[in-house]
């Protein structure tokens, strides 16, 4: 049971992933701050899961003779019958390719991310440039950032 609610959290984060994805592309960042969070709080449940199924795999690995940090491999090899071998070896192909597909998704996001923040930086640094104060004749008087009131006058 252990297994199955690690595989239905990465299922959830797939999803909160791909979410935060569309929302990239569509350029929504009103809305990225809530699937960030959201993704926050999946990997804080998957990683009490985690602790859980540590609990489980030192209590079988107990009863089965191995370490009790024991890898989802090691339990395969050292399971005794063959169906709890297929039951945990079909929970590994699934739990790695879920983590494969989160690897994929985490990645594609992180470029959206870093694009969108390139762009703000950009259009910060255009606010930023100076464009200093001219006469009427088109003559340049300061280097620095133009104002709004002339105190010269």
């Amino acid at each position: 049971m252990q297994l199955w609610q690690e595989r239905e959290l990465l299922e959830l984060l797939l999803f909160k992933l791909e979410e935060q994805r569309l929302l990239l592309e569509a350029g929504s960042v009103r809305w990225i701050h809530f699937a960030t969070r959201e993704i926050e709080q999946v990997l804080e449940q998957l990683r009490v899961s985690g602790l859980g199924r540590d609990v489980e795999v030192a209590s079988v690995g107990r009863e089965w003779g191995v370490p009790d940090a024991a890898t989802l491999a090691e339990l395969i090899d050292a399971a005794p019958s063959d169906a709890w071998r297929e039951v945990f070896a079909e929970h590994r192909v699934a739990l790695t390719a879920r983590m494969s597909e989160v690897a994929q998704l985490k990645d594609s996001n992180e470029v959206h991310l870093r694009a969108g923040a390139r762009a703000v930086e950009e259009m910060l640094a255009g606010l930023a440039a100076s464009t200093g104060e001219y006469t009427t004749r088109g003559e340049r008087v300061r280097e620095d950032t133009a104002r709004i009131v002339d105190k010269q006058m």
